[in-house]
């Protein structure tokens, strides 16, 4: 039921508002009519000073909701105000209406040039720019220069046998004799099938003798007996 009558009650408070500046606009109108005219401005003339205080002051109000630091649109508006408010309080009985004073009269003569020159100044003052909005800038992710490498680790020590696991040296072979595969202790072996299956779960190819060599730090012939029996 309350959200039924919300939008009635926001038009019974716009008609409201309405009603009331239609109210202050037409007695002030009035006092400004009847002002000008008691100073000597009679016919159109008279109905035409209340139409150039209002003007000026939408004028000034434009001014000011446009650039709010502009101090001429300010300024421009107090006076229009003043004129305004000034010929409600003379007509309220503070003047007597049938002898106005001179500098009154001045002062409603001067108007028209007064209100032409303000009404010009709001009309061409520069409007401010906008203040562009900073943009947003959004950061491409950086590739990391470590994803593409591939981690080698480094060769494993080769543990150290027991003297009686070495096998005494060979005299070599003679020549158009094959050459004996080196005998090879059994805990080389089990580190040389460890290396191996590393290097073939980072590569994917087996391993050959030269690298076992090389990460094992054993002769030539050591290495090829090795990869025979990994093989």
């Amino acid at each position: 039921m309350s959200e039924r009558r919300c939008p009635v009650l926001r038009t019974l408070r716009l008609d409201a508002v309405l009603i009331q500046a239609v109210i202050a606009g037409a007695l002030s109108f009035s006092h400004l009519h009847d002002l000008a005219q008691a100073a000597g401005q009679d016919g159109w003339k008279a109905w035409a000073y209340p139409v150039s205080v209002d003007l000026l002051l939408v004028a000034a109000w434009r001014r000011m909701r446009m650039d709010a630091g502009n101090r001429d649109a300010w300024l421009w508006f107090a006076i229009a105000l003043i004129a305004s408010l000034g010929a409600n309080v003379a007509t309220a009985g503070m003047l007597d209406m049938q002898n106005i004073p001179p500098w009154l009269r001045i002062v409603v003569a001067g108007w028209p040039a007064l209100a032409f020159l303000g009404g010009t100044l709001l009309a061409h003052a520069p409007t401010p720019a906008p203040t562009p909005e900073p943009e947003q800038v959004v950061e491409e992710p950086r590739p990391d220069p470590e994803a593409d490498l591939t981690v080698e680790r480094a060769p494993e020590p080769v543990p150290e046998l027991p003297p009686a696991d070495l096998a005494p040296p060979e005299a070599p072979p003679a020549p158009g004799s094959t050459a004996p595969a080196a005998p090879v202790p059994p805990a080389l072996l089990d580190h040389a099938r460890k290396v191996a299956a590393a290097h073939q779960a980072q590569t994917g190819a087996p391993i050959d003798a030269a690298t076992l060599r090389s990460r094992l730090g054993v002769p030539a012939a050591l290495a090829d007996s090795i990869a025979l029996q990994l093989a």
